[in-house]
């Protein structure tokens, strides 16, 4: 079996005249250490696909296989367990929590599964300066570029040693130059042996990958690699 499998995965949110159907019987295989591309026009469910492959979500309809596991069977804490333990993830937002240093933001992962304190900062310090940081350690986010954040959000999505990393356009609010330097870290974990599944609006980063995946209308109708 494939690293992760989805099978006939169905999504939809609302009822009656206002449900919307945003996945359409998705049929996905993607192997281990794999960088994979979801793109496709906005609304087309990729950021939905996504998030039920990351577990951030449960399809209606379907199973999805993780590493040899029934995924659609777990409970929402199981789910959240095993999400915690095999993945990271990356976010156009950010999502860093303001009141916490760059080091305490990194840390938090590693807090949820009770590792010590000194083990948790001497690795969020060692990922900090992984991604050129380590002279921001005790930066708040607001005191930090948006590249810059985005690296603080790479470093804590590592934090677990995840075997996947999920990125929802990881450079929509960025810069070129920013851009960039986010998509070499990206190639370098990958490099490395991280399997990498990115949503993307931007073709020209679809070079880094080495499957590319089409969406459209809530179908995948392509899959290049």
């Amino acid at each position: 079996m494939s690293f992760i499998e989805a099978e006939n995965i169905w999504k939809s949110y609302g009822k009656g005249e206002a449900k919307t159907v945003v996945l359409k019987g998705i049929n996905l295989k993607i192997e281990e250490g794999e960088f994979v591309a979801i793109i496709g026009p906005s609304g087309c469910g990729k950021s939905t696909l996504l998030n039920i492959l990351g577990l951030l979500d449960t399809p209606d309809k379907g199973n999805l296989y993780i590493n040899n596991k029934k995924t659609t069977r777990m409970s929402e804490n199981e789910r959240a367990r095993f999400r915690r333990k095999i993945s990271g993830f990356i976010f156009q937002q950010f999502y860093l929590i303001n009141s916490l240093t760059a080091l305490e933001n990194v840390e938090l992962p590693m807090m949820l599964e009770g590792y010590s304190k000194n083990y948790r900062k001497r690795r969020a310090k060692q990922l900090l300066e992984s991604v050129d940081l380590g002279d921001r350690l005790y930066y708040y986010p607001y005191q930090l570029s948006g590249g810059q954040q985005q690296r603080v959000a790479i470093a804590r999505a590592l934090a677990n040693n995840p075997k996947i990393i999920f990125a929802d356009e990881p450079t929509g609010n960025l810069d070129s130059k920013r851009s960039q330097q986010i998509m070499d870290i990206l190639k370098n974990l990958h490099d490395e042996g991280i399997t990498i599944v990115m949503v993307t609006h931007e073709l020209e980063y679809t070079k880094y990958a080495t499957k590319i995946v089409k969406m459209k209308d809530g179908m995948i109708v392509d899959i290049l690699g």
